[in-house]
């Protein structure tokens, strides 16, 4: 072979051996690209969509409408704002960080929640500082704990198979939390994410947070029953907890042996007096009712004294959350 051709038979080998490589490196990074795409679109798929209604901002923050019940106005802001007053109204300003951040993700999930399956009572708004509504809100409990609690979760909510959950919450669960139908009288099937786990309360908590005793007089106590769904009637002759959930709350009480649901009850009786459905003890004596349990709240989800113990323990707030919802993720929607 000539020069001439080797010379021209080398430039045309360095030419296909170039073109492959190239092909080579393109489809690398080609691969790598989809194979980013793809864990993009299996984390977009975990995720919860935003309520249709709400509009957001440049940052892809939901705005709200808010009704300020002190203030009798409807006030525009986004959510992470209102969220703020949210957290300190719910839980002390003081408390441990992870603790206030494990509120802000469920108080968050609530607000959508709230916004994607219900309407305001207050005309025109999307949600409020009702607490018969919504949630406690309290503007002059922020501090620098709550922005920082709040801040440090933006986004984040708890995703239930890419929906959102009920992200209940109470203040104590006398040391073990019990599921919706039970704790609630949910009505429907029993969700898939609650479940009954130890309370992992702090020992700090109040002492009428673990145990308490609430007497009533009988009339009053069977004026309530009847609110409650009792079918009962004449004086209340007996007393005693019928039926129990598997913390082992109280699902009904029958007065005269006839049944009336516990967690009805409760709320007809005032919440705050009767402050679980964790029993330990009902009786009729000399026309009183004398109602003695454990915990306070509904016992469903995050007891709120429990997110202080574990914070204690050094627990994240993701942690926290995903120890009392069964088979949930934290996802960031912003």
């Amino acid at each position: 072979m000539s020069i001439r051709k080797k010379t021209a038979f080398m430039l045309a080998l360095l030419l296909l051996l170039f073109s492959m490589g190239g092909c080579a490196l393109r489809g690398g990074a080609e691969t790598g690209q989809t194979e980013e795409k793809n864990e993009n679109d299996q984390q977009a798929e975990q995720k919860p969509p935003l309520p249709e209604k709400l509009k957001t901002n440049a940052q892809g923050v939901p705005i709200l409408r808010v009704y300020q019940v002190d203030e009798e106005e409807t006030a525009e802001m986004d959510l992470e704002s209102y969220l703020r007053g949210v957290v300190a109204g719910e839980m002390k300003n003081d408390w441990p960080l992870e603790a206030l951040k494990a509120q802000a993700i469920l108080a968050r999930t609530f607000v959508l929640k709230f916004c994607t399956e219900k309407e305001s009572k207050y005309q025109g708004a999307d949600i409020s500082t009702d607490i018969e509504e919504a949630q406690a809100y309290d503007a002059t409990g922020i501090n620098d704990r709550i922005e920082q609690a709040v801040r440090e979760t933006k986004g984040m909510v708890l995703s239930y198979h890419r929906e959102l959950p009920y992200a209940w919450f109470h203040a104590h669960s006398g040391g073990v939390t019990e599921r919706a139908v039970e704790g609630l009288n949910y009505d429907g099937e029993e969700p898939g994410y609650t479940k009954v786990v130890q309370g992992r309360e702090s020992s700090q908590a109040p002492e009428d947070a673990k145990e308490w005793t609430a007497e009533f007089p009988a009339s009053e106590f069977i004026a309530a029953a009847k609110k409650a769904g009792w079918q009962g009637d004449g004086e209340l002759q007996s007393l005693e907890i019928g039926k129990k959930g598997e913390s082992g709350r109280a699902i009904t009480l029958r007065l005269n042996g006839e049944g009336v649901s516990a967690p009805e009850l409760r709320l007809a009786l005032g919440s705050t007096k009767m402050r679980s459905t964790l029993l330990t003890e009902a009786k009729l004596e000399n026309d009183q009712v004398i109602l003695s349990g454990k915990g306070y709240g509904h016992g469903v989800g995050m007891p709120q004294w429990g997110a202080y113990g574990m914070a204690q323990e050094g627990k994240t707030a993701e942690e926290i959350v995903r120890y009392y919802f069964h088979d949930v993720t934290v996802e960031t929607l912003w």
